[in-house]
């Protein structure tokens, strides 16, 4: 498989070790170093940042060029082109459907969006004022509790009731938790709807308020969760896949990437962006906030500008940008305060030598923040959007390591701690 070796030498050690080096379709070369390990030798790279842990056929990134592609499909083509559930479709079968398997994709989604209707008791355990990511954790992960006909991880069809379960039924529970903390009664889906306007249905309408959803506001948030639905090895996919690894439960490893996506340099991007808007407060600001920005020793960030893989622009904002415009247009937001200030913002960033120079360009977390305030979905509810968007990339990625062939995740450590003492 390999025909390119890697020579090691190891100063002290009289051995020259020969490592196979791999190369994939696309993306720079990669050394196979798991024999050193037998002797007695391990690498040492801290967040794996040059490091393949595994092989993939779902996701590449070329974040120097600004590329993104599902399947080897480029992420604007399905933008423009496709919708949230084909694009789930393809990263879970690896190729487009046809129109009969889309409309049956759809069709088995839209009947899997009701939830057990003991969930119900189950949100009453939690406080009204809880975090929803908090709540979400805990539903996701219970939910093997309740669908625990499906999870045989060994058998197919077991893998793809799971995965349907999954993506039809996170924005059902996405809406209870916010219904939940506002205090109004739940909403359930209707089959006749689309996955994003039953998600928006199920969010703003009530038993004695049913009204039709803007499709404006349904085709952006179908674009919101589509542009979420895969990243490659983030720490979230990452999460699922070790999870995974140990032969834990779908629903378990779910909640386990939302857990790690809830930290604020992963999934919380968004709504930092929010945070930071209200912390400048006014346009009258934005100058002073700039160059806060620029100082070094400021501990004030821009959040929402630059990306750590995309060195160039994100291609996800490209998307984003007009969709944001098309929401703001709709709801004649064009001029409330906060959305003022955050356009002036991206203007400043676009032309400013300091942020081009560093590529420190609007992502997609600067926009979707802004179209989920426009919306009125409140900002600590931004990361269960993400959640939501992201679940059928983790399905792929873990029903991919399932039918593989995989080994348990066992990282290993440079040790810097005491030798052996005496009690």
């Amino acid at each position: 498989m390999a025909e390119k070796k890697a020579q090691l030498k190891i100063d002290g050690i009289d051995q020259t070790f020969s490592l196979p080096v791999y190369s994939g379709t696309m993306g720079p070369d990669v050394i196979d170093v798991r024999g050193l390990s037998s002797q007695g030798i391990f690498t040492y790279d801290p967040g794996y940042v040059s490091t393949a842990s595994c092989e993939s056929q779902i996701t590449y990134i070329d974040g120097a060029n600004g590329v993104l592609l599902h399947r080897g499909y480029p992420i604007e083509q399905l933008a423009e082109k496709s919708d949230f559930l084909e694009t789930a479709y393809l990263l879970l079968h690896g190729e487009l459907p046809t129109s009969e398997q889309k409309d049956s994709f759809t069709n088995t989604i839209r009947h899997h969006t009701m939830v057990h209707d003991q969930i119900r008791t189950f949100f009453k355990g939690f406080r009204r004022d809880a975090h929803p990511m908090a709540v979400m954790c805990g539903v996701v992960g219970a939910l093997s509790a309740f669908y625990h006909d499906s999870l045989d991880i060994r058998e197919d069809h077991h893998r793809q009731v799971a995965a349907h379960r999954l993506i039809a039924k996170m924005p059902t529970l996405a809406a209870m938790v916010y219904k939940y903390s506002i205090g109004q009664p739940f909403m359930y889906p209707r089959n006749e709807l689309s996955y994003s306007e039953n998600f928006l249905h199920m969010m703003f309408n009530t038993p004695c308020e049913d009204k039709a959803v803007n499709p404006v506001l349904a085709q952006a948030m179908d674009k919101i969760f589509l542009l979420h639905a895969d990243h490659e090895q983030n720490a979230s996919t990452s999460t699922v896949r070790l999870a995974g690894s140990t032969g834990a439960n779908p629903f378990a490893c779910i909640a386990a990437g939302i857990a790690a996506l809830w930290g604020p340099a992963h999934g919380g991007a968004n709504e930092a962006v929010l945070k930071m808007l209200a912390e400048i407060g006014d346009e009258k600001n934005i100058d002073t906030y700039i160059k806060k920005a620029k100082d070094k020793n400021d501990s004030f960030r821009l959040m929402g500008f630059g990306h750590r893989v995309y060195k160039n622009y994100d291609p996800r904002a490209k998307v984003m940008k007009q969709t944001c415009d098309e929401v703001l247009s709709e709801l004649g937001l064009e001029d409330d305060p906060m959305l003022k200030m955050a356009m002036k913002l991206e203007k400043i960033a676009l032309e400013d030598e300091y942020f081009v120079q560093r590529g420190l360009y609007p992502n997609v977390d600067f926009y979707s923040g802004i179209i989920l305030k426009a919306i009125g979905i409140p900002t600590e509810l931004f990361t269960v959007i993400f959640a939501t968007g992201r679940t059928p990339g983790w399905i792929a990625h873990w029903n991919e390591m399932i039918s593989g062939d995989y080994r348990i995740g066992r990282p290993r450590q440079l040790y810097t701690g005491n030798t052996p003492r005496d009690y």
